[in-house]
């Protein structure tokens, strides 16, 4: 379907320098049996946040080159001789009381942990029923995942493709909503499937639909993913012989287990993430870029939401800052496939359950456009590699 690393010429070490753009900052590499690398990285004493950014980032595209099984980054943090510290510095903590040791900073994981976050042994290439699976993704909430996430399989079913959407979000459920389908209950057929639930030329399901919409969902990481996949494995999408072409999954916000676990049990074809303009959201896509360089899921570029808003006199007003979508897509070195406004007719699409894409005005138009170059970029993981992303300081 895709390939996961490109194959690169050279040795392994210079192959990881590359990656790295040979930076100034790497002190050195080493390399034991198995592909498992150290990087040991200077780091700035006086800024710890941005040498923590810069050790996630350096072990992104390191874990990116073929042939690396496993990376580690070391921060190395002395102060050159003769230089002068911060005239401004936070207070200095207290010393721990006795008994008690100080916790450091940059949480790391298991060697346990790291491999199941590598594509499973059991991934198989395609879903019987479902030709390609496209994750709508973002690493924060409120940014309009799910209204992308709609209104983009409201824009392929528009087009005539056959078109099915997973609402993952167990904890917040808004496609029934959405696509104006609260009040349905999901039908089970001959072999015991799932039948999804139709509106507006969408197959969908939701826990939404399964679930008293007004109890609060309390349950843990391991059940979620179960209902995860028996509503993609355990429903009738399509068949062998007359598939879905694409069935786009509205994730969770965050990077967590539920998160993962798609990213590592599901055959996604490709990742679509979705930001807002401003800063706060901008540093959570780059964790969210992250997740999926480790994962080995293609990303096609970055959806900027919110971009603007034009007053009836025709003047943008940028509310939640500018150039941010095209920022990010620039340092990842990833695609910005669009741009989409505060515009009334999306919001009121959400609400009423008749997604915009579906209509004739601007916002169709503009998911439209949207649904054209997802499209296109998802043809070009058939004839060529993904967009590799990477990271930069």
């Amino acid at each position: 379907m895709f390939r996961r690393k490109q194959r690169q010429s050279g040795s392994l070490e210079q192959r990881i320098r590359d990656a790295l753009g040979n930076p100034g900052w790497l002190q050195g590499i080493r390399i034991r049996d198995g592909g498992v690398v150290t990087l040991v990285l200077d780091g700035d004493p006086d800024d710890l946040a941005a040498s923590e950014t810069r050790r996630i980032e350096a072990e992104a595209r390191a874990m990116n080159v073929d042939g690396v099984s496993d990376v580690r980054a070391m921060l190395t943090a002395e102060r050159a001789p003769g230089s002068t510290p911060p005239t401004s510095q936070p207070p200095h903590p207290s010393p721990p009381k006795p008994g008690h040791r100080r916790v450091s900073k940059g949480a790391r994981l298991s060697d346990e942990a790291l491999s199941q976050g590598q594509p499973g042994e059991n991934q198989t290439d395609r879903i019987p029923g479902i030709s390609r699976i496209l994750v709508v993704a973002s690493a924060k909430g409120g940014v309009g995942k799910s209204t992308v996430a709609v209104n983009l399989a409201a824009a392929f079913a528009k087009l005539g493709l056959k078109t099915g959407l997973l609402d993952a979000d167990i904890y917040g459920p808004s496609a029934p909503t959405m696509l104006g389908t609260t009040d349905a209950s999901p039908e089970t057929d001959a072999n015991g499937k799932l039948i999804p639930v139709e509106a507006h030329g969408i197959r969908s399901l939701s826990i939404g639909y399964l679930s008293d919409p007004d109890a609060p969902m309390i349950w843990r990481g391991p059940i979620v993913m179960s209902a995860i996949t028996q509503m993609l494995n355990d429903a009738a999408w399509g068949t062998p012989d007359d598939p879905l072409d694409l069935l786009i999954i509205d994730t969770p916000p965050g990077t967590g287990d539920a998160q993962l676990a798609i990213a590592q049990k599901i055959p996604v074809t490709a990742a679509l993430l979705v930001t807002t303009p401003q800063e706060v959201a901008l540093s959570d896509v780059r964790r969210g870029a992250a997740m999926f360089a480790k994962t080995a899921v293609p990303v096609l570029g970055i959806v900027e939401t919110m971009s603007w808003f034009e007053d009836p006199a025709g003047n943008r007003h940028h509310l939640m800052g500018e150039g941010g979508g095209q920022k990010i897509a620039e340092a990842l070195g990833l695609p910005l496939l669009g741009q989409l406004p505060i515009l009334n007719d999306i919001r009121e699409g959400g609400d009423t359950g008749r997604p915009a894409a579906i209509g004739d005005g601007p916002a169709a138009a503009l998911f439209h456009e949207l649904s054209k170059s997802v499209a296109l970029n998802l043809d070009s993981l058939q004839t060529k590699a993904p967009p590799k992303i990477i990271f930069e300081d």
